[in-house]
């Protein structure tokens, strides 16, 4: 199958110069080329060039589409989400607003654990029915590849049918899924006096379990004060990492307490959150090559404060934008919107949000190999926007800019 787009009237390309992702000012050279054409077969991106330069006759029975009233970037990477869960937490929001705090909340029983009593009591049919439809509403904004993390379930059998939810997904649906372990995402409430017990589960049973099943890529932690010390975080994660799970990171959320230098330390894939990273935590993560992964709508949705992207990027370390998609602090997948909230909020420009939501969003994942760049031997995921140009994206908020989504080569129809 052959697909070619014609003289797209602006073509973000986000190259990436050979690398697998854009460190620091690098994110800001986006490849844009004007009337420019893509030329897809078999789901795969063959050339990329200006319009008046593609040779015909490599394409004679191509289907064609006319791009010169789009903008075309390629389809985004959300390197973090907590997509697969039931029940809301509305009553929570409005508490916030109220003044209450998330730990405050989390206190009372709410926060993470109200959201495992909903999941726990799931099926696993119920489970991918409701992320199923998310990840149609995510593909509509422009999301093409996504990582799921567990981490509602807290025991054997929840985590591991969370996990087996989010390999059949993959199977199943157009959208690129990552599966993620966060069987350490809070310390569950059978287990509130008998923490030594809970890790114990997570390394010698769960673990040992998913790996085998390769129910997971990655291994993440929530290192925060009241959930996962330092010491803790190591062991779970080393451990992931003799079994052949790469290690991710929540650190710095609320507190600095070393979580961002343990990233460093396990050169992880990435490090999510930072709210609070200090200088120190900079440094390590620049030198380790760590992707660092900010989230624009938690401190948004929780009033707290943002993350410093641009300290972060002047100091030469790739950074993503991820929607952090979950019931307590963020119920919104649109990365759209994350780059609004980070050109406004974290002072970070249009390109940089772009590069944060495509290349090093999958660097942030291990597929900048495969995706996050319009350059030839990638797959073909590519959005198409009716906008006058890139910058647009960012600035006009609120609505979905998105008018077409290619996936692998085939343009996709949404009801």
């Amino acid at each position: 199958m052959q697909l070619l787009l014609k003289n797209i009237k602006q073509l973000v390309t986000v190259r990436s110069n050979g690398k697998s992702c854009k460190p620091g000012e690098e994110m800001r050279d986006l490849g844009v080329l004007e009337h420019a054409s893509v030329f897809i077969e078999d789901g795969t991106i063959r050339w990329v060039g200006q319009f008046d330069s593609f040779a015909g006759d490599l394409a004679p029975d191509a289907d064609i589409l006319d791009a010169s009233s789009f903008v075309a970037l390629p389809g985004f990477v959300d390197a973090h989400t907590h997509a697969l869960f039931a029940g809301t937490r509305e009553n929570e929001f409005a508490l916030r607003s109220e003044g209450k705090t998330y730990q405050e909340i989390a206190a009372r029983g709410g926060g993470i654990l109200n959201t495992v009593t909903a999941t726990r009591a799931a099926t696993k049919k119920e489970l991918k029915r409701i992320a199923s439809r998310r990840l149609d509403a995510m593909m509509k904004h422009g999301t093409t590849t996504v990582e799921i993390k567990s981490g509602y379930g807290l025991d054997p059998d929840a985590e591991i049918r969370m996990l087996e939810a989010i390999a059949e997904l993959a199977e199943e649906h157009y959208m690129t899924i990552v599966a993620t372990f966060l069987g350490a995402h809070a310390i569950p409430p059978e287990y509130k006096e008998r923490r030594g017990e809970y890790i114990g589960l997570v390394c010698e049973r769960m673990l040992p379990y998913v790996a085998k099943r390769n129910l997971a890529q990655f291994c993440d932690v929530f290192c925060e004060v009241g959930y996962f010390s330092v010491e803790e975080s190591r062991q779970i994660l080393k451990k992931g990492l003799s079994l052949g799970l790469r290690p991710k990171l929540h650190a710095d959320e609320f507190d600095s307490i070393g979580g961002t230098q343990l990233a460093a330390e396990l050169h992880a894939a990435s490090v999510d959150h930072l709210e609070h990273v200090t200088g120190d935590g900079i440094r390590a993560i620049k030198e380790s090559g760590t992707v660092a992964v900010v989230l624009p709508g938690v401190s948004f949705f929780l009033r707290n404060p943002y993350a410093p992207a641009r300290k972060l990027i002047d100091a030469g370390v790739p950074v993503a934008i991820a929607s952090d998609f979950n019931p307590g602090s963020c119920m919104s997948f649109s990365l759209p919107l994350m780059m609004t909230i980070a050109c406004a909020q974290m002072s970070m420009t249009p390109e940089e949000a772009i590069s944060a939501t495509t290349l090093n969003g999958a660097a942030a994942l291990g597929l900048s190999d495969t995706v996050g760049s319009i350059e030839a031997g990638k797959h073909a995921d590519i959005i198409l926007c009716e906008i006058p140009n890139y910058r647009y994206l960012a600035y006009h908020f609120g609505t979905n800019l998105v008018a077409k989504v290619i996936k692998k080569g085939t343009i996709l129809e949404f009801p």
